[in-house]
């Protein structure tokens, strides 16, 4: 199985990639948008999608299956582009449809975790980036780690994994109200020795 990243140079649809989360954060969606926006020139915008090509896996359906980068395909889709480049990380054409989800599961390739972050069906996940649902926990993360609360990490879906232990520690209630106070509480908490165990912890060093 090919897991080398082979560029396919013609576009693909956007809305016929295939997630393979359930969610997105939306701010994160929307801070992508408008930089999109930013960039006025058809040229410009161009050379922003050749150098963003999506990672995706092909599966025995012949559809793409994205594994990174939902945001932009989902801020590219709501800002009216309809096509976009991928690169082909893992080719699972092979493999039964039965199959496939495990597979996918396997490799840390899939997560299928609603908005409440349970665990759902893997025939749950969204069909299109279209219906990705919004985690504002996922966006909150995703602050935090630009804001220096944690470090960027190759471990699959790791920002999903914060949006998590902050998920126990913040209401989404009070994310939604107060995005602002809730980023300022969760730099504690990401910071706390309760997050050691998450990908790209960069809490107080202790001399224990």
């Amino acid at each position: 199985m090919a897991n080398t990243r082979e560029p396919i140079l013609h576009p693909i649809p956007i809305l016929s990639l295939r997630p393979t989360q359930m969610t997105v954060g939306m701010r994160e969606v929307n801070e992508k948008s408008k930089r999109w926006r930013e960039h006025k020139s058809e040229k410009k915008q161009a050379e922003l999608l050749g150098k963003h090509m999506i990672p995706v896996v092909l599966g025995p359906d012949k559809c793409n299956y994205v594994v990174d980068h939902h945001h932009l395909a989902r801020a590219l889709h709501d800002e009216g582009v309809n096509d976009i480049l991928v690169t082909v990380i893992g080719d699972l054409t092979m493999v039964g449809r039965d199959a496939f989800w495990g597979v996918m599961d396997n490799k840390r390739w899939v997560y299928p975790y609603d908005s409440k972050g349970e665990r759902r069906h893997f025939k749950d996940i969204p069909k299109s980036v279209a219906d990705l649902k919004d985690d504002p926990f996922r966006s909150l993360a995703g602050e935090l780690r630009r804001a220096g609360g944690f470090a960027k990490d190759t471990t699959p879906f790791s920002e999903f994994l914060w949006a998590d232990f902050l998920r126990r520690k913040l209401s989404r209630k009070s994310v939604d109200e107060n995005f602002a106070k809730a980023i300022e509480k969760g730099l504690g908490f990401v910071k706390s020795k309760d997050a050691i165990y998450l990908p790209g912890w960069c809490g107080a060093a202790t001399d224990d």
